[in-house]
Parts: structure tokens; C-alpha cells; sequence
């Protein structure tokens, strides 16, 4: 993977997370900034067999430089819900790295 940019927008978040998604309700990708502020992104599931999910970025989304988290947290059609590892990925700012 290259490196990613605070204030990028051409990038899409994959994550895959190791169960059939068929017939989910929703999917999010839950992160963390690091500042510590929580939120999500809407995810769309591009292989539910396989159980991929990812999120197209736009623009003011990645808004600080550091560490975030992401993690998949998917709910299912009876209420289940499952809340995938987390990913640490470090987002650099522009001209450094």
C-alpha cells in the first residue's frame, strides 16, 4: 500500500472481514482519529462470499495527520452484530514521508 495523505479523497478503505455477508442489514467502517474522536463511514460490500467491505473517501474525511484505526462492524438481518480487528494505518502529511 502507498502512503496516505490528510485531505486525500482519491481513495477507497478496503477491509475484509472473514464472513459471508449475504443478506446483511448494514456494514460501517468504524475509525478512530488520533485524536481520539470515534465515527463511521457508510461501506458498501463489493464481495459479500468473501466478505469485503470498503468505503470510497471524499473530500475533509481524512482531516488530521497521525494515527487512525479502522475496523469493519457489520449488523445482520436477526440483530447480531460483529465487529471486525481493528487496522492501524498512519496518515502522513502532505510533503512529509
Amino acid at each position: 500500500m502507498g502512503r496516505i495523505f490528510k485531505g486525500q479523497s482519491a481513495l477507497r478503505i478496503i477491509l475484509k472481514t472473514f464472513t459471508d455477508l449475504e443478506g446483511i442489514v448494514s456494514a460501517v467502517i468504524k475509525y478512530r482519529k488520533p485524536d481520539g474522536v470515534t465515527g463511521e463511514f457508510g461501506a458498501g460490500v463489493s464481495d459479500a462470499a468473501k466478505g469485503v467491505i470498503f468505503h470510497e473517501c471524499i473530500e475533509g474525511e481524512l482531516d488530521m495527520a497521525g494515527w487512525w484505526v479502522f475496523w469493519a462492524f457489520i449488523t445482520f438481518e436477526d440483530g447480531r452484530t460483529a465487529a471486525g480487528e481493528s487496522a492501524k494505518v498512519y496518515v502522513w502529511k502532505e510533503g512529509f514521508g
